[in-house]
């Protein structure tokens, strides 16, 4: 950082009207409302600098978009992988692993009781604020979900 007050990171844009927008940090979750807006939409990731804006220091402002990026998150209609199917049978109910794939990104899979497969399904997409800040961290553009009854996929993909 050139300057305290400045702070460089990546950011999720959560809401934007013509003349602002609200970005969350990625890394510590602190909530930036930029006093303008410099051409940003909904569900897309930047790595930018911002700087409060004086005297109260209570909006920011965009010093630097040095890279931006959309978000997605889908529901495919593709089964999980062998592969993540295999991750899941040493997995109990209710449990969680991470992989990192090769390249980019990261697998996240999931064992939600059988019955509750579905709501687990549409909890992980209802939590779009999460999920996609999550993507972002990982410098990824894209999420896949991939399901069937007692697993769930969540992959990210570049």
């Amino acid at each position: 950082m050139t300057d305290e007050t400045e702070k460089e990171s990546t950011f999720l844009v959560t809401h934007v009207e013509p003349d602002s927008a609200v970005l969350r940090d990625v890394h510590d979750g602190q909530i930036h409302t930029l006093d303008s807006n410099p051409g940003l939409a909904v569900d897309e990731a930047v790595e930018a600098t911002v700087a409060p804006e004086p005297p109260l220091n209570v909006t920011y402002r965009a010093v630097e978009v040095a890279e931006r990026w959309s978000l997605s998150i889908e529901e495919s209609e593709e089964p999980p992988t062998v592969h993540e199917r295999e991750l899941a049978a040493d997995l109990s109910v209710g449990e969680l692993a991470r992989e990192p794939r090769a390249g980019i990104g990261e697998i996240h899979v999931l064992t939600p009781p059988e019955a509750r497969t579905e709501e687990a399904v549409s909890d992980v997409i209802e939590d779009r604020e999460t999920t996609l800040a999550r993507a972002a961290r990982l410098g990824v553009n894209r999420v896949e979900i991939r399901s069937e009854p007692g697993l769930i996929s969540v992959r990210y993909l570049p």
